[in-house]
């Protein structure tokens, strides 16, 4: 094995308007790319989750006919079998984990397959990291048996796994880091999240995003929010809270 990242969280992750608890939730990161599969499991392991990474094609089938996880995010082009034969002998083999396919591969002949052979969701690359923790949390809401529920705060109706927001009973249209950097807020509503962690959230991995970006976005989103009786408010040298 590459890298393994074994993190027992002391705790389960609580949100007020999320439910869902990751403790103990283990999830493989398939993928042949050191430095994504280094910010994939960061960004995992913050969620409080145990992290395995592994590189190979070949490595990762053999773990998976030994060891069980709660989610699967796996890469297609790989050393050693392809993710989508991997995925074929897991589901043969009687696999129950959710599986998010995480390629550059963005055909719908890719993706109708990938579906066809046993994937839960499928997400193409670049990505925001905020969008794919979105996913996770969607998909292991989905193996715990939980309706993906319909966040209200004030006049706001936020619904991460439709990717919909409605205020006032208008669907409102976000730009997709205003969407994402809403979602992040949200899901760690009542605590304060710094400009880096936005930043690093919001930013590809190929693409940084600046303290002043993160401002502007803030801005505009909290105009955009300013019938929805929502607070985001400023910490002075912390970040940035979400208040009802």
């Amino acid at each position: 094995m590459r890298k393994k990242i074994d993190f027992l969280c002391s705790r389960a992750f609580q949100n007020p308007w999320n439910k869902v608890s990751l403790l103990r939730m283990r999830i493989l990161v398939v993928e042949d790319n050191a430095a994504l599969a280094d910010g994939i499991s960061s960004a995992l392991t913050r969620m409080e989750m145990a992290v395995d990474v592994v590189g190979d094609g070949i490595e990762a089938d053999n773990i998976l006919r030994t060891q069980e996880f709660n989610l699967v995010v796996m890469d297609l082009n790989l050393p050693g079998y392809d993710g989508l034969e991997i995925l074929k002998r897991y589901r043969q083999n009687g696999g129950k984990a959710q599986v998010l396919i995480l390629t550059a591969r963005d055909t719908l002949n890719d993706r109708v397959k990938g579906l066809d052979l046993g994937a839960d969701d499928y997400l193409t690359k670049p990505f925001d990291l905020v969008e794919l923790e979105a996913r996770v949390r969607a998909l292991l809401r989905r193996q715990s048996g939980l309706k993906s529920p319909e966040i209200t705060i004030g006049e706001l109706v936020f619904d991460s796994v439709a990717r919909r927001v409605s205020l006032m009973d208008e669907p409102l249209d976000l730009p997709r880091r205003e969407f994402c950097l809403l979602e992040l807020l949200i899901s760690r509503a009542g605590h304060v999240v710094s400009k880096e962690q936005i930043a690093d959230s919001l930013a590809n991995f190929d693409q940084d995003i600046s303290p002043n970006a993160v401002e502007l976005y803030i801005s505009r989103l909290r105009k955009r929010l300013a019938a929805a009786n929502i607070n985001i408010k400023t910490v002075r040298g912390l970040g940035y809270l979400l208040e009802k």
